[in-house]
């Protein structure tokens, strides 16, 4: 597929790199030459130096015959401009923006159309973050959990921990601990090395294990694995820009939730916005306002400013201070890899925002990707079509299937609302989605092959 990326930043870098190794035919378009130079030497791609929105920049990138146009640059209205342009000038096919400022998105259906600005997916990182974070509180201990069939299907990722039921057992009997309850292990982590997991696989202390079930199971799953902590209560978000804004207000109605912000114009603002959220001026990097806020029984403490040494150094002091779950906003990743025991969970936005933008790249019916693992993991929920004879997946068992290796199938989800865990009897069917755990990135375009029907099937 050849594609242009309007903006090298660490999105827009991340993005081609991940693209690029799929081999796709990438072009990337920055103002900054020495960035350009650094993705060059990299990776297998071409840049182009100069504005996004230029039709004669666009017309250098090859947007005459490109088929998928991705703005991403750090300005709102160079991605929609450019996004203008593309269709205008080049009658580009596929249009992605990032669309930052909610002023713009509170209008989108307005806005963002054919008739006025032709964007066809507007991706919105402060909105994708605040869900990632929100299902975390709603799921005490997970580390991670991603919906699937518009929620009726849930991937979680939680740490093995000594005692589990589970732990120290083969994976077979989870089925003899829980019969009325359906799960599947999608895959293992061990020493960050991947596990495919069988029947006779056993779970060790310390494993990074991942598993797909009906949303109604999660927490039934999640106790075989380690203790479930108990609900959460109290919720104290450090940061009240537009992620720690947006955060609050969707939780503020559940739980009791404090904002620590330090700039009293914008204190203000949010204390406007809240309806029982407490607003409070200062520093969380204050010992003594973390101890006036009762700290010590809170049960989770967000990092969301937008200084990534703010928030780890806040982290690891509320940590120490007795906050029960800490987690943090990193957009280094470099920093994602150094991060020791005190900050439970690191987010990223922009594995997060990758991980919706590859929704929109997949080749295939996709209809949805999450990216795992700061990249080295994938899943993703693809539509099978076609019958017996033009499709590879279609009318044939699970166990007939042929994976290619580190691609396991966790569950089905059939007419938008039967969960289907998946298991070797199972029969796959026409317009079923498939959610698949692929934890070799290289093995995404066989993947797409596999689902791909034949020149015989018609949609």
């Amino acid at each position: 597929m050849k594609i242009i990326i309007l903006g090298a930043g660490q999105v827009g870098g991340t993005l081609a790199e991940q693209l690029a190794s799929e081999q796709n035919d990438i072009t990337v378009v920055d103002t900054d030459q020495t960035i350009l130079r650094s993705l060059q030497d990299r990776l297998d791609i071409r840049t182009v130096e100069g504005p996004a929105s230029l039709p004669t920049t666009l017309k250098q990138a090859g947007a005459e015959d490109a088929e998928l146009i991705i703005a991403v640059t750090n300005s709102d209205e160079i991605n929609i401009v450019a996004c203008q342009v593309a269709h205008s000038v080049f009658n580009s096919p596929k249009k992605i923006a990032r669309i930052r400022d909610q002023g713009y998105l509170d209008y989108h259906s307005r806005l963002f159309e054919d008739q006025h600005i032709p964007i066809d997916v507007i991706i919105g990182p402060e909105q994708l973050v605040t869900q990632n974070i929100k299902q975390l509180i709603v799921n005490p201990g997970a580390l991670q959990v991603l919906d699937f069939a518009e929620g009726r299907v849930q991937l979680v990722a939680v740490k093995a921990v000594a005692g589990g039921p589970i732990v120290g057992h083969q994976l077979k009997e989870i089925r003899d601990h829980m019969p009325k309850v359906d799960t599947r292990v999608a895959a293992i982590f061990r020493h960050d090395r991947p596990i495919i997991p069988e029947g006779d696989t056993t779970v060790e202390a310390g494993d990074e294990v991942f598993f797909l079930a009906d949303r109604k199971h999660i927490r039934n799953v999640m106790s075989e694995l380690r203790r479930v902590d108990s609900p959460y209560h109290k919720v104290i978000v450090a940061g009240g820009g537009n992620i720690g804004c947006t955060l609050a207000l969707a939780l503020e109605s559940q739980y009791d939730v404090k904002i620590i912000e330090q700039s009293y114009q914008r204190c203000r603002v949010l204390s406007e916005r809240m309806k029982s959220a407490l607003v409070l001026h200062g520093s969380a990097a204050d010992p003594q306002l973390l101890r006036n806020e009762n700290i010590e029984i809170t049960d989770v403490f967000c990092a969301l400013t937008n200084n990534d040494e703010s928030n780890i150094m806040m982290s690891m002091l509320a940590k120490r201070m007795g906050a029960k779950k800490v987690i943090t906003l990193i957009t280094n990743p470099a920093y994602a890899q150094l991060i020791g025991d005190e900050i439970d969970i690191a987010i990223s936005p922009q594995q997060i925002t990758i991980g919706s933008l590859l929704t929109h790249v997949r080749k295939g019916d996709v209809s949805s990707v999450h990216s795992l693992r700061r990249g080295a993991a994938e899943a993703l929920e693809i539509v099978a079509r076609g019958d017996s004879s033009s499709s590879k997946v279609v009318g044939r068992r699970l166990d007939e299937i042929r994976l290619p290796l580190g691609v396991t199938i966790g569950a089905i989800v059939r007419d938008g609302s039967q969960v289907i865990i998946a298991h070797g009897h199972v029969t796959v069917e026409h317009e079923d989605h498939v959610i698949l755990f692929v934890t070799d990135k290289a093995k995404i375009g066989e993947v797409e092959k596999l689902f791909n029907p034949g020149f015989g099937f018609f949609f």
